[in-house]
């Protein structure tokens, strides 16, 4: 192809020399033929890509179409029920109830209602009319421990940094948190000005500290103390570990470190931000409930509580027992699926670290309600939660109440370009990009953010109602069932058999499922 390059370069050239003498204005092909002459052999010479030596100005095709070929598949290649982590059905859903548009399907499911994992609601003939439904029910959240408990929504915005969003993102999210009554989880990015417009808000605490750290990257209980008595924080949450990266910390290289990044996250400008894939203001799960029991106390009575995607069950399971042997309780525990999105993951952390969410779930509300102390703990979960279907499949396996990420970046106008990793996000939602985050109004954002939270909780209420069921605290395993395959259902009841009250208390009592887990775990290690 090299050779082939050369000679029908060299005939162009001799035929437009040719013409260009015979009529002048055949000249202007050669603005054109130089150019890309010039390209293939800069190709040939040059590149370290090996298509392109091998085949100039050809192989260029290739990478173009490489780059362009996420939105050819979007937009002309994709079905309705394609395209992933979200399909087309699941984005439009979140457009249409953010605008307030039109949100029913004609001519039925497109759904196959036959194939494995196929999920439904058992409705009730004795359902609730809607009229007389609870339009925006309330999860009171606070043990007997918390003095300041905060009533919270059942549909709130997850954890998302200043940082990974942009400015004017944050902004919106928090405003839109503030009129439609629901909370703003900042993300392990720290506390910033722009999370604090009036919204309320979760303020996580990761294991880098930021905005309440020490340069050295130590925990700082004075910062923290100062932040926390502010009003707009409501709750505190410890973050262990998210579904899209378990267990492996993070870097912020010291190029995007701003000045005001610097100081919301009281780091030193001109170094790398580093956070660490564990904690260093505890190693115990002992030494955890004496900072649970420092947080609260230094926030003034609020709830405290942990964020965690499960992993090695025993670990959680000595979070539990430490609990127990303390009677120390955190508040809330925000369990993240496996499936949960992330602005940058490695592929494999994003494909096989973490139990998925329906698993881990029910894994949490079992060890807590095994241990007998779930009715001191609240269960949000996290992972992939866009519709009130999703709310009520949570529900049904244990959680209090729901998070989302990825819906309320939808409902920012996000496209799933999926370029949130290379501050290109054409949105400007993912980005610190001033000429893209310009093209974000947090005024006009903010209000479909409320929309899709308040249509999204509508229509969970409505659910429930269908299904003879006035709040989230009644709904059960058995109000949902699943395909396990074309000639077998179960309901989550059968699929995940409910642990009885206080049975994890005594090594007789504990089920065989949970009995090696159980033996290895002690509150005095993870």
């Amino acid at each position: 192809m090299r050779k082939t390059f050369l000679v029908i370069s060299f005939t162009l050239l001799s035929l437009t020399a040719i013409m260009t003498y015979v009529n002048w204005k055949f000249s202007f092909i050669l603005l054109i033929l130089i150019p890309l002459i010039v390209m293939g052999l800069y190709d040939m010479y040059y590149s370290n890509r090996t298509i392109r030596r091998n085949f100039p100005l050809l192989g260029r095709l290739r990478y173009i179409l490489t780059a362009i070929g996420p939105e050819m598949r979007q937009y002309f290649i994709e079905t309705d029920l394609e395209g992933k982590p979200f399909n087309r059905l699941q984005r439009e859903i979140v457009y249409h109830r953010s605008k307030k548009e039109n949100d029913t399907m004609p001519f039925g499911t497109q759904l196959d209602v036959y194939k494995e994992g196929y999920e439904w609601i058992n409705h009730s003939i004795r359902s609730v009319p809607f009229s007389e439904a609870q339009h925006n029910p309330r999860v009171k959240i606070g043990s007997s421990q918390c003095t300041k408990p905060y009533e919270a929504s059942i549909f709130n915005i997850s954890a998302m940094s200043f940082g990974s969003l942009s400015k004017n993102a944050i902004i919106a999210l928090n405003k839109g948190a503030q009129q439609g009554g629901f909370y703003h989880n900042t993300g392990e990015g720290g506390l910033s000005p722009y999370h604090l417009l009036g919204g309320d808000v979760v303020w996580n605490i990761g294991t880098g500290y930021f905005s309440c750290r020490n340069f050295d990257g130590t925990f700082n209980v004075d910062e923290f103390e100062k932040r926390a008595l502010l009003d707009n924080v409501k709750m505190i949450e410890i973050k262990f570990s998210q579904g899209a990266k378990p267990g492996h910390g993070g870097i912020l290289p010291k190029a995007k470190v701003t000045d005001e990044i610097a100081a919301i996250r009281l780091v030193n400008k001109g170094h790398d931000i580093v956070s660490p894939p564990s904690h260093s203001a505890f190693t115990t799960p002992l030494e955890l409930m004496d900072f649970v029991k420092l947080l609260r106390e230094k926030s003034g009575g609020k709830p405290i509580g942990m964020k965690i995607c499960i992993g090695n069950k025993s670990e959680f399971i000595a979070i539990c027992k430490a609990m127990v042997e303390t009677k120390t309780y955190v508040d809330f525990v925000t369990v993240d699926g496996g499936e949960g999105g992330t602005g940058a993951a490695p592929q494999e952390y994003s494909d096989h670290v973490g139990m998925p969410l329906r698993d881990a779930v029910a894994f949490v509300h079992d060890a807590l309600n095994g241990f007998g102390i779930k009715n001191q703990i609240k269960i949000i979960a996290s992972g992939k939660v866009v519709t009130g279907f999703d709310i009520i499949r949570n529900l049904s396996l244990g959680a209090d109440l729901c998070n989302s990420a990825r819906g309320m970046m939808f409902a920012l106008g996000c496209i799933q370009a999926l370029e949130c990793h290379l501050n290109t996000c054409p949105t400007g939602v993912a980005t610190q990009n001033p000429a893209l985050m310009k093209g974000l109004v947090p005024e006009e954002k903010s209000i479909r953010v409320t929309r899709f939270q308040q249509e999204t909780v509508k229509s969970a209420v409505d659910l429930m109602a269908s299904a003879g069921i006035m709040h989230p605290d009644h709904v059960t395993r058995d109000v949902l069932t699943t395909r396990i395959d074309r000639n077998k259902v179960e309901t989550f009841a059968q699929t995940f058999p409910e642990l009885i009250t206080g049975c994890l208390l005594k090594e007789e009592t504990v089920p065989k499922e949970f009995l090696y887990f159980w033996k290895i775990a002690i509150a005095e290690k993870f």
